[in-house]
């Protein structure tokens, strides 16, 4: 796979060039412009649409208690984290 470098061959940078997510954010920005921003809503819910027929009832919970148990896992840390060092201690 090719590297990205801000440098061309000669090795000076391209101030020109734009990175992935700044071209995504153009692109976004401007087919909000032209379609609106309900063009967004519409093509989510059709995607969301998609995926609730594609997969069961189940397969929701299971994805759903995947992310509670790893929030709490996250809280779990954080609070052993504040028992070891509290805050405003420097």
């Amino acid at each position: 796979m090719a590297e990205r470098t801000s440098a061309d061959q000669n090795g000076s940078t391209n101030e020109g060039n734009m990175s992935v997510r700044e071209a995504g954010r153009k692109g976004g920005k401007t087919t909000r412009a032209r379609y609106g921003a309900e063009f967004f809503q519409e093509i989510g819910a059709k995607g969301g649409k998609a995926v609730s027929e594609r997969y069961t009832n189940e397969h929701f919970r299971e994805i759903g208690r995947k992310g509670g148990r790893r929030v709490a896992e996250l809280i779990a840390r954080a609070k052993k984290m504040d028992e070891v060092e509290p805050h405003g201690r420097e």
